[in-house]
């Protein structure tokens, strides 16, 4: 695992108008859990169908449906918890949370309120700045998710679909740990990664398979400290929900406009009331959505139609011993290995799909030199064409061969970018490709001395200049290079160009 020396980021202060101010914010975290199949039926879901293709007689509520558990939805859940070092609870169950809306159909959403099958967690938020926060996870809980109603086809009415209506979610919540914006958008980036790690959500926010609700709260220095230390919320202030955030970017913008927002009212007497609001990315406002509820406002009681569900320890080491290597540790594992910086190593390691190509790149080589093309010319180039590494023309095999031709001197670094365009347009093996175009760099110190010798001949003047100042020695070094095509050995050009003008 890391070794972390990191010291804790200082909370967000904001100046209001007679006070300076903190920020306190939770998050609730809606991902979708990865499975074919919903959670209490067999419906597929699949992203992108026709509307209303992807529902079962049980979605659609019909008379005399019974809910049934997707076993592989909870062992998904399981999995999320061991990965965010939480506890799994053994025993747990399902509540109805009866709301009246359109795009649900039972009237009723089953949810897990009072006995949650994941309880308290961690997650390692870094800044990138050499500081680091560790949100606490208060607990993890499995619901179905509602449809989706679309207001925008017909002037006068709206349409449904219940495609996503009983698509399995994972509800994780944090405590309030997170004091300011940017944090808000890195724990989120972090949970993100974790969970496409272990395979549980594939963290896409603008599909909606991940999405957060932000509470937010303001209090005056030195509160936060009475709260860790007494757990009283009272010390935090009255928080506001923005609801169905699905962008780090509105994510930071929302969270300071209603900071300030809610800095103002108090600063002029007034009270903030609870309730949840949604962000307008247009105006750079949160609007009021209804008030907040709390519990009894959904008059929850446990699911008549679903039993208790328990599950075994030995399961549960199961999933346990079957868990990928993580980011922090792969992170880790990299900077050992392989000698990268830290920054380089959290460049390789932000998805999956990175950190095996360039595993596969490094196998067997220098790990800074496939770190540097990886991260410098290829991920340059992909974004550049606006491409993932999934589509990379260049395979790992492919780039490896370059690095392999410049540590056996075959070609220069200046050859091997050339190569590597060619690879990326064209493809081929980069051997062959070299061996076929004459692209290998000229190694024979007799040639590479004799055009040393020819532009040190016709250029008495700089000759003199360069034995005066030995930097402008590099001029001649660029000259023999041009003179060879870029052909000629670096290192040998420099040793000869020295040598002679020393006399």
């Amino acid at each position: 695992m890391l070794d972390l020396t990191y010291e804790t980021p200082k909370p967000r202060v904001i100046a209001g108008a007679k006070d300076d101010w903190e920020l306190v914010i939770g998050m609730e975290v809606h991902a979708q859990v990865t499975s074919n199949a919903k959670l209490f039926s067999p419906a597929s879901t699949t992203f992108g169908a026709e509307p209303n293709n992807n529902v079962s007689f049980v979605d659609a509520a019909m008379p005399g449906m019974l809910p049934t558990i997707n076993e592989y939805c909870v062992e998904q859940a399981v999995r999320t918890g061991l990965g965010l070092k939480a506890a799994i609870n053994l025993t747990s169950a399902f509540d109805r949370k009866n709301y009246f809306y359109p795009d649900l159909p039972q009237g009723y959403q089953i949810s897990q309120l009072y006995h949650p099958i994941v309880g308290e967690g961690e997650v390692l938020v870094e800044m990138g700045d050499g500081t680091a926060r560790l949100v606490r996870v208060e607990r993890i809980h499995l619901e179905q998710d509602a449809g989706k109603s679309i207001h925008d086809m017909d002037p006068n009415m709206s349409f449904v679909d219940l495609n996503r209506t009983g698509v399995a979610l994972m509800e994780i919540v944090s405590r309030p740990d997170i004091r300011g914006p940017e944090e808000a958008a890195a724990y989120l980036a972090k949970l993100r990664q974790i969970l496409r790690y272990l395979g549980t959500c594939d963290g896409n926010m603008q599909s909606g398979s991940m999405r957060a609700d932000v509470n937010v709260s303001v209090c005056r220095p030195g509160q936060y400290e009475k709260y860790q230390a007494t757990q009283d919320f009272s010390h935090l202030g009255t928080r506001c929900e923005i609801k169905n955030m699905n962008s780090m970017r509105f994510i930071q913008q929302a969270i300071e406009v209603e900071a300030r927002r809610q800095i103002a009212i108090v600063e002029a007497g007034g009270e903030i009331e609870q309730e949840t609001r949604l962000y307008d990315p247009d105006k750079n406002e949160t609007r009021s959505m209804r008030s907040k509820e709390e519990a009894h406002d959904y008059r929850y009681f446990p699911d008549p139609d679903l039993l208790p569900l328990e599950i075994e320890q030995a399961w549960v080491d199961d999933i346990q011993a079957s868990l990928p290597e993580l980011p922090d540790a792969k992170k880790a594992r990299f900077i050992k290995d392989f000698g990268l910086s830290d920054y380089d190593a959290s460049v390789l390691t932000a998805d999956l799909d990175s950190a095996g190509y360039f595993e596969a790149v490094a196998q067997g080589r220098d790990g800074k030199s496939a770190a540097n093309w990886v991260i410098n010319e290829l991920f340059g180039r992909l974004k550049k064409n606006d491409r993932d590494i999934t589509d990379s023309p260049v395979s790992p095999a492919q780039l490896g061969g370059i690095i392999d031709l410049i540590a056996s001197d075959a070609i220069s670094g200046k050859i091997a970018k050339d190569l590597f365009e060619i690879v990326y347009t064209e493809g081929g093996d980069p051997a062959e490709i070299v061996e076929a175009r004459g692209m290998k760099q000229v190694t024979d110190t007799g040639a590479i001395e004799a055009a040393v010798d020819e532009i040190i001949a016709a250029n008495p003047e700089q000759v003199a200049k360069a034995q005066e100042n030995p930097k402008l020695a590099g001029w001649f070094v660029g000259q023999v290079m041009k003179a060879t095509g870029g052909k000629a050995n670096p290192k040998a050009v420099n040793q000869l160009v020295a040598q002679k003008l020393k006399g």
